[in-house]
């Protein structure tokens, strides 16, 4: 058992579930995700087996079929599965993001409608709020829901970058609705959209073009959602009333900015056990790399950023779980997290050296990989603005 990435305080039950996850990853993923990442294959098979260790469905209450577990625990598991492969945390945040939307702001039909197929895996979510020339300015969409006189509303307009855009069944989707508020934030509306699953038009006005090629985050498909017209019913509005999907999103992102912190840290203690095992393999002048003061001093800073790291995604996801607002926690945990892990990967990188930058070894996955994690749910810039803005207020002189 590593010291790194201890928790204090689980329960059994915590422990247990992190048990199960962590030898699922070491037996099911590890072994197969060079080999998936790099033909950049959709990992069924794990997929299959995570559904079968019901973290689809970890923190979907029991009364809808789920495990009912806290942030924290569904933090912790998404750290060791990102451990294993980025990718496969990444197929399960977008999902995990619905289903918490539907939790907290949905009507009980909407919860009775979605959860207990979502708690299984058979209902697969998908988040959909950033569009082509958006940016972090999500004030600024574009795609618009326009209310018919049969009381429906059609949707035309482009999303983007969309996880799970092929393979999810249901997308929580942000447009604009004329509601007549004085604000833009309250003219945004959440709609909970149906459709196929695949590639081309997925229902009536609605095409997933295809999958969009990245640098990596491989295997999971990133996609555009293309709408023309699509009608749907004023009963997928989320929570049942129009103008509040700015507020939702706002909520869904919040978690959202925890797992990518859970994400980086699986990242970056990857980095630092590949790293540490082989410095204590490789050799130079005579003596193992790990016994060159250069080297050791490297290794001791890389376990510490993973130590910080870790602890401060594990106070953001502690914080949303007592029903704290901590916009300000997790924008900490994000920015910390995914700069340190990028800053650890490289370190491991260079004490790979020449053989880092061969695809035979697992460092130059993840090398790429980690990449994303600067960008995902906010840049560590947006991150700043909203930290520095929220201390204006609680110091204001």
């Amino acid at each position: 058992m590593s010291r790194l990435c201890e928790t204090e305080g689980l329960t059994e039950d915590q422990i247990e579930i992190l048990k199960a996850v962590r030898a699922f990853t070491d037996k099911e993923i590890i072994p197969v995700a060079n080999e998936l990442e790099h033909a950049d294959e959709y990992p069924t098979d794990i997929i299959e087996g995570l559904k079968e260790l019901g973290v689809f469905g970890l923190m979907i209450p029991e009364e809808y079929g789920g495990l009912g577990e806290s942030l924290l625990t569904y933090a912790l598991c998404v750290e060791e599965i990102a451990r294993g492969w980025m990718s496969v945390s990444g197929v399960i945040n977008t999902h995990f993001i619905v289903a918490y939307m539907l939790m907290q702001h949905g009507t009980e039909e909407q919860k009775q409608k979605y959860l207990p197929r979502m708690a299984t895996g058979e209902v697969r979510g998908a988040f959909s709020m950033s569009e082509p020339g958006l940016g972090s300015d999500v004030a600024a969409i574009s795609t618009k829901a326009t209310k018919n006189d049969d009381g429906t509303y059609s949707i035309t307009g482009q999303k983007m970058w969309l996880t799970n855009g092929a393979t999810s069944t249901l997308v929580a989707t942000l447009v604009k609705t004329d509601e007549g508020a004085d604000s833009v934030y309250k003219n945004m509306t959440t709609f909970l959209v149906e459709k196929e699953a695949g590639f081309g038009e997925t229902a009536p006005g609605l095409t997933v073009p295809g999958k969009i090629d990245k640098m990596g985050y491989k295997g999971v498909e990133t996609t555009e959602l293309v709408f023309e017209g699509h009608k749907i019913s004023a009963d997928q509005i989320l929570g049942g009333e129009p103008g509040k999907g700015f507020f939702h999103m706002m909520d869904g992102v919040e978690v959202g900015r925890v797992n990518v912190a859970a994400r980086a840290c699986g990242l970056a203690w990857r980095g630092f056990e590949l790293a540490i095992a082989y410095a204590q393999q490789r050799k130079t002048f005579g003596k193992q790399i790990a016994d060159h003061q250069a080297v050791l001093f490297r290794l001791a800073e890389m376990a510490t950023k993973v130590e910080v790291a870790h602890a401060m995604m594990v106070k953001s996801a502690r914080m949303k779980d007592t029903g704290k607002r901590m916009d300000v926690e997790a924008g900490m945990a994000k920015m910390v997290a995914s700069e340190y892990a990028n800053e650890v990967v490289e370190d491991a990188f260079r004490i790979h050296g020449g053989y880092g930058y061969s695809k035979e070894y697992e460092i130059e996955r993840i090398m790429r990989e980690v990449k994303f994690m600067l960008i995902g749910e906010g840049t560590s810039d947006i991150q700043k603005m909203i930290i520095g803005r929220a201390l204006l207020k609680e110091y204001k002189a």
